[in-house]
């Protein structure tokens, strides 16, 4: 019997010594990677990145499958293909990827007009973009059982799109932006009306945040200037965050995060209130930051033909985006961040081409927008 005992015991000793010996040879895989790509030097947007990162879209905006629908069914009629469903994004998985995947070629577009693939991208969002198309997106936004369809994240982007269109001075972007002007000031409204009921805010690293679609609803309203939209954003925003202190920045990132709650938030906060006001809520919210000496490890990646773990690729753009942002208004308070941003970067940016289409076909509207905030 002490023997069978002592088999036993030995047996699930080797067993948890080969268990251990796998999980420390898979982390060190994953820090040696880590260490490869922060060696990386600084990356900008140059034409010849553009020219890379363009065929992202590219690939994804006119994929119809996989496709993740996400709608609610009100019956049989609501069951047809994505492309009839939703004419002008339809492609890169989901509404919300093909959302910015069509920001990305416009905002490519407007900083590189001679990008190698110009005329493709061109072509595609005039034929996407029609009057007819966003006039279908309309009618699934006004049917009984998805007017809450993509709240906020989508939304958000949306507005981004409609903000980059706007601001750029080319004849097809004027013709493009009177196209999808309807659906945005529908979108704009539908914030105006949710945002009062919205009694607590919903602080996740994923999708429906509400700092991230407010952040970047605030934009679109000041650039285009939606009085009632600001006055909306504004309200909630001090409502929920203003006496927020200590944020558990450690906490972070859970599982799947490709948005950080705490950075999020910052980043919504810095644009409402004035230098005076947000350096004092600063020094309550996340004081850590002040200091030249933080740090903050990058978040690793597991396997990136994973479609939750490679959201952390996205959560290192993100969390990018926000110090640069950050920096660059506040640059004698927090220029020192901008090395921390940059490393965060590099370490997800050399994984997006040839990526599987778990992460191709939305990252790099992440990697864009946060090279574009250096």
């Amino acid at each position: 019997m002490k023997s069978y005992r002592f088999y036993l015991i030995s047996l699930f000793s080797l067993l948890a010594v080969g268990c251990v010996i796998s999980v420390d040879k898979e982390k060190e895989k994953i820090e040696q990677e880590e260490e490869k790509n922060s060696a990386i030097e600084n990356i900008d947007l140059t034409l010849e990145q553009a020219d890379i990162l363009i065929a992202l879209p590219l690939e994804c905006v006119e994929q119809e499958y996989p496709n993740k629908l996400g709608q609610t069914l009100g019956s049989g009629d609501d069951l047809a293909e994505p492309k009839t469903l939703r004419p002008a994004f339809y492609g890169c998985f989901d509404w919300h990827s093909a959302v910015h995947g069509h920001w990305s070629m416009v905002r490519l577009l407007k900083q590189f007009p001679n990008l190698n693939r110009a005329e493709e991208a061109r072509a595609i969002l005039k034929r996407h973009l029609s009057a007819e198309n966003i006039a279908t997106e309309i009618a699934f936004f006004e049917g009984k059982h998805n007017r809450n369809f993509e709240r906020t994240y989508g939304w958000g982007w949306l507005l981004k799109l409609m903000e980059e269109l706007h601001t750029w001075d080319d004849p097809l972007a004027k013709e493009l932006a009177a196209n999808l002007k309807p659906l945005a000031d529908l979108i704009a409204q539908k914030f105006v009306e949710y945002l009062p009921k919205l009694q607590y805010p919903v602080r996740v690293g994923t999708h429906t945040n509400t700092a991230f679609g407010l952040a970047f609803a605030w934009d679109y309203a000041e650039t285009l200037d939606d009085k009632a939209l600001l006055e909306a954003i504004k309200n909630r925003a001090l409502h929920f965050y203003k006496d927020d202190v200590n944020c558990p920045l450690t906490w972070e990132p859970s599982g799947a995060d490709f948005l950080s709650p705490c950075f999020e938030e910052l980043d919504l906060m810095r644009r409402i209130l004035s230098k005076e006001e947000f350096l004092t809520w600063m020094d309550q919210f996340l004081p850590q930051l002040e200091s030249a000496d933080f740090k903050l490890d990058v978040a690793l990646v597991g396997d990136r033909e994973d479609g939750q773990l490679v959201h952390l690729d996205g959560l290192n753009f993100s969390r990018a985006w926000v110090l640069f942002g950050l920096a660059n208004q506040y640059p004698d308070e927090f220029g020192h961040l901008v090395s921390l941003a940059q490393e965060h970067v590099a370490y997800s940016f050399p994984n997006l081409m040839g990526d599987s289409y778990e992460g191709g076909h939305w990252l790099g509207s992440f990697a864009i927008y946060a090279l574009q905030q250096q």
